[in-house]
């Protein structure tokens, strides 16, 4: 990138890479978290020693492919958060992209120069991975559609790991009619569509895990939406057990997360950026036991969620607790914010039902997004369901 003053991008030195002349993404720019190979780039994973044992790949992955091959045009690598191992966009080695959207608050991650790019103009489509919240959570900071898929949907080859049972791949959008030409193209026809007009259940619970404000201005968005789409339930009770869910996701990712990065990181004892060196202390100490408990917990959990959803029903909550947190909170306050952002972010990534985000709010200037969880397999028509839900919301009542 030549103009990139939102420091979304790597910079690496600038080499062509094909796209098809023609397709349904024609004339989109694409950005790609700097987690995805792209041949004539390294891939850093946001870390320097990852960086250099990167060296320049030969082939390009997939899925970026499926995109260029669709007729999107490259424009360059984003950062990502180190290891992909955090969720505010701060990365110690190569900074902090900016949300344009919000420029005095974190971007969020660990997809977080591919929710700048889109949010500030300089692409229209930016591929990220989400593990634990990293397109959900910068989606809503940054004013984005945002979208984690049904793990597996979407090809993870050549891409680094994080957490493989809970990674996915995902993608951001600024405006409808990019996220669902992109959506067409990566997802296909569903094998488990909605129906056509499915049951929206309002996760009061999970409404209560938002700040009071938030809340209030996610269910004002909600009742202008309620015109439009009238089949609106309340659900006093979705979930139990939060603590216990959280600490579920914790420890099966950190597990993984040691499996995936703990040679490299022994071997080499990179210098790692704040709370990602902690959760990787964190990961190391997780135990056989706890992992047995959590696997079981993640299972009995899984099958309480689809009972909910699995009849064609949506799951309607908050993306996360608030808008973005400050550039100038403490390391402490920004770590607090994450726990209650993963009770929320944990629920996806458990069951590995898609979830998709979309703004419909504003709040102390910043926006705040709404999410839609539905069964596995639903993808394409949750995007449908998702892009009706932004435009009924954005209808203002006199």
């Amino acid at each position: 990138m030549h103009d990139d003053h939102l420091h979304a991008f790597m910079p690496y030195p600038e080499v062509p890479v094909a796209h098809a002349p023609e397709g349904p993404l024609a004339g989109l720019r694409l950005a790609v978290k700097d987690l995805y190979d792209v041949a004539g780039y390294p891939t850093s994973g946001g870390n320097p020693l990852m960086l250099v044992r990167s060296g320049i790949k030969q082939t390009t992955a997939p899925l970026v492919q499926q995109l260029l091959d669709a007729g999107a045009r490259f424009v360059g690598k984003t950062v990502t958060d180190e290891l992909a191992f955090a969720m505010n966009g701060k990365n110690a080695h190569f900074g902090t992209p900016v949300n344009a959207a919000a420029p005095e608050r974190i971007p969020g991650g660990s997809s977080s120069g591919s929710a700048s790019a889109v949010s500030g103009h300089l692409a229209d489509i930016a591929l990220g991975t989400d593990t634990g919240g990293s397109v959900r959570a910068p989606a809503s900071y940054c004013g984005l559609f945002g979208i984690r898929p049904t793990h597996g949907r979407l090809s993870l080859d050549g891409c680094l790991p994080l957490a493989p049972s809970f990674d996915t791949a995902g993608f951001f959008a600024r405006d409808a009619a990019t996220f669902e030409a992109v959506a067409e193209v990566l997802l296909g026809d569903d094998p488990a569509p909605l129906t056509d007009e499915p049951a929206l259940l309002v996760a009061e619970d999970l409404f209560a895990r938002a700040t009071p404000e938030a809340a209030r201005v996610l269910k004002a968005a909600l009742t202008r939406a309620s015109l439009r789409l009238q089949d609106m339930r309340a659900l006093e009770e979705t979930v139990s057990g939060h603590e216990e869910l959280y600490w579920t996701f914790r420890r099966l990712q950190g597990r993984e997360a040691w499996e995936a990065d703990g040679a490299f990181i022994e071997r080499y004892a990179p210098p790692l950026g704040p709370g990602v060196a902690e959760r990787f202390a964190y990961a190391r100490g997780v135990t056989d036991a706890e992992v047995e408990e959590a696997g079981r917990v993640r299972e009995v959990f899984r099958a309480h969620l689809g009972r909910l959803v699995n009849g064609g029903d949506v799951l309607v909550l908050p993306t996360v607790p608030d808008v973005a947190p400050l550039l100038s909170a403490s390391e402490g306050a920004l770590e607090d914010f994450r726990t209650q952002a993963l009770h929320l972010l944990c629920l996806s990534g458990l069951s590995g039902f898609p979830q998709i985000t979309v703004p419909v709010a504003m709040k102390d200037g910043a926006p705040l997004g709404l999410s839609l969880l539905g069964r596995p397999g639903c993808d394409r028509t949750l995007v449908g369901l998702a892009l009706r839900l932004a435009d009924a919301a954005a209808v203002r009542v006199a």
